[in-house]
């Protein structure tokens, strides 16, 4: 393992970093060690010691299954004089639970006393505060201490009306508590004594308890995922992601206060309830899981807007781009309580809603949710953007994001010279999905709200929005559309993969979609592995940037899909086959994103080094894959890869 190999555990929205010696050192950026609960951090120090050193690792901290991890250790010995007991060591997560179980295992013929310490420490810290973007945060009068307990230890933090605590329980009590190297450490002692070759136990229990959180909580996690049947890589690929799926649960409210279950984004940053990640998510699953669909569209109608509020982007109708429980989000020190800013989570909630209608042939959740979908719908027309500009659009956001597309790390939405684009911004995909939101609605509208002139006026409105695309996006030079119109209404000229999604939503006419699908499966924009969000070649292209230059396989699914509609089989084949061959390196999980170098330059895709994974919209991948697959018509689908 490398210095900064870690272990994740994850169950019932509850994980847990450790490093190769199973311990917890706290710590920022990229990967922060600790137990998160509810976007804080409810352990950040875990330290063990034996005969007053770190023991040594005879077999490093190796993950058994998603939710538990094993290690062997030993005090200091020689050839000569090895050591006097062996130390096992086993660690779980469960809902807001850590729990760890050390084996002292006696190694010679006369009994030893073990003494074994452990430094513990909670620091509560945001995950915001964890990122690697160096900003700080003013928390006045807050109060974090910690205090002996009959059984342990107790942590707690408080900040006006906020509170939070960490309980440490052990069986058996320690022997002594000791100040530790911070102000709220504590160092626990056991002597624990050996008989020969015999054997001493000792438990821990950590239970976290966020601000806000019901004392008892039902798990989130749900049975062991039915995957397709088969041992190919893409059956393989699709029960891993099946059970990413279930560990990336997390508890939600719905509409009329009903309790659901949802995907939330990914870890370590984002186990919540995101708007656009959920609802693709959602979209991927819904031929096996429609139940999914559901709950996604139940727990974000339960958040759409009602006002407008500048901090937090929110307005009428929309639908909320993350939800957000802890202490910043609280204070609204950072916007993302109820975040808004997203230009297509709103249509992608129609898209849903539809789809969710045409495969499961049922009516109940479109009529349930028909204020939702109206208010939506008001949402594109008016703060959306549709009738005062004619497409969606977004203005960067000083609170929050500077792009409010699925690409919304700042500079991606750029010009072919690397510049960034200055909104208001009509991003491409957006008015893919905002076409094939009101087309689908008047459906909803003609068959389920019995409303013919609503749908009629929608589909009106399709049918222009689906002409003034293609005059003002459409580059004839490229043949291939804009990435998006600048507020001037310039085409952002950079060759990118948004229009793959285009295919997905229908709004290109089918020679010039046929035309783009197989652009997008040349060599500067497909790797071998993925399509590249950014084709090779341009000024602002990057293997390792976020969204300009790297494969998103969440990206490609859409891209997939949308080339199955249109018929181009031997294009889904070939992302299939990539996807499911990078899968196949990475224990059959698809990360987050891969970088982009070409497949012909490394024996294995180049990893992304701040992937999520799980991530949920990547964990959903292969089963858009398997439809698209079956959608093209592609035989012999199980073999691929």
């Amino acid at each position: 393992m490398t210095a900064d190999a870690h272990v994740q555990l994850v169950r019932d929205a509850t994980f847990v970093r450790l490093g190769a010696d199973a311990a917890l050192t706290g710590g920022r950026g990229r990967a922060p060690g600790g137990l998160f609960c509810q976007d804080a951090r409810h352990l950040s120090r875990w330290q063990l010691t034996v005969d007053g050193t770190a023991p040594a690792a005879l077999v490093p901290a190796t993950a058994e299954d998603d939710a538990t991890a094993t290690c062997v250790l030993t005090p200091e010995g020689t050839r000569d004089d090895p050591p006097a007991y062996t130390v096992f060591r086993r660690q779980g997560v469960a809902a807001d639970t850590f729990t760890e179980h050390l084996r002292l295992v006696g190694n010679r013929p006369e009994p030893v006393i073990a003494h074994v310490e452990l430094t513990v420490d909670a620091d509560f810290a945001d995950l915001f505060e964890l990122r690697a973007d160096d900003r700080t945060y003013a928390k006045p009068d807050a109060v974090r201490e910690s205090h002996q307990t009959p059984e342990g230890l107790g942590f707690t933090y408080t900040r006006a009306d906020w509170h939070a605590r960490t309980e440490l329980t052990s069986r058996p009590a320690p022997d002594a508590v000791r100040p530790g190297p911070t102000p709220t450490a504590r160092v626990l002692s056991w002597h624990l004594p050996l008989d020969p070759h015999g054997a001493a136990e000792l438990h821990l229990t950590v239970r976290a308890h966020p601000h806000g959180r019901p004392a008892h909580r039902p798990a989130t996690g749900r049975p062991a995922a039915e995957a397709p049947e088969g041992r190919d890589d893409l059956a393989l690929t699709c029960a891993r992601g099946l059970a990413d799926l279930d560990l990336l649960t997390v508890p939600a409210t719905g509409v009329d206060g009903e309790q659901v279950a949802v995907p939330a984004a990914g870890i370590p940053w984002f186990l919540t309830l995101f708007g656009r990640d959920s609802l693709l998510t959602s979209c991927f699953l819904l031929p096996h899981r429609p139940e999914t669909a559901a709950a996604v569209l139940s727990a974000l109608a339960a958040t759409q807007g009602e006002r407008h509020d500048a901090f937090s982007g929110e307005q009428p109708g929309r639908i909320v781009h993350e939800t957000r429980h802890g202490e910043l989000a609280h204070f609204r020190q950072v916007p993302y309580g109820r975040y808004y800013g997203a230009v297509d989570a709103t249509p992608l909630f129609l898209v849903l809603l539809h789809a969710h209608r045409h495969t499961t042939g049922g009516d109940r959740l479109a009529a349930r949710l028909e204020r939702h979908a109206r208010r939506a719908v008001d949402w594109m027309l008016t703060d959306g953007g549709l009738e005062k500009h004619g497409y969606l659009v977004y203005t960067p956001d000083p609170n929050g994001l500077v792009n409010q597309n699925w690409k919304d790390s700042a500079g991606a939405i750029c010009f072919r010279d690397g510049t960034q684009a200055e909104g208001p911004i009509a991003v491409c995909e957006a008015q893919g999905y905002a076409y094939d939101a009101l087309l689908g609605t008047a459906e909803l509208a003609r068959h389920v709200w019995r409303d013919e002139t609503y749908a009629a006026r929608l589909e009106e409105a399709a049918a222009a929005l689906r002409a003034r695309f293609a005059a003002d996006f459409w580059m004839p030079d490229a043949d291939f559309p804009a990435l998006a119109l600048d507020g001037a209404g310039r085409q952002v000229d950079a060759l990118a993969s948004d229009a793959g999604h285009l295919l997905w939503s229908g709004i290109l006419d089918v020679d010039r979609a046929r035309r783009v699908g197989r652009r997008l499966l040349e060599p500067d924009f497909f790797s071998g592995w993925a399509i590249r969000t950014l084709a090779a070649g341009q000024r602002p292209y990057h293997p390792l940037s976020y969204h300009r230059g790297s494969a998103w396989p969440h990206d490609n699914a859409v891209i997939a899909l949308g080339l199955a509609r249109y018929g181009l089989a031997d294009e889904v084949r070939r992302v299939a086959d990539g996807l499911l061959a990078a899968a196949a390196h990475h224990g059959h999980r698809l990360p987050e994103v891969l970088a982009g170098y070409d497949r012909a330059a490394t024996t294995a895709p180049v990893p992304y080094p701040h992937s999520c994974s799980p991530q949920a919209w990547a964990a959903a991948t292969p089963l858009a894959l398997r439809t698209a697959l079956e959608t093209a018509g592609v035989g012999g689908a199980a073999r691929l890869g």
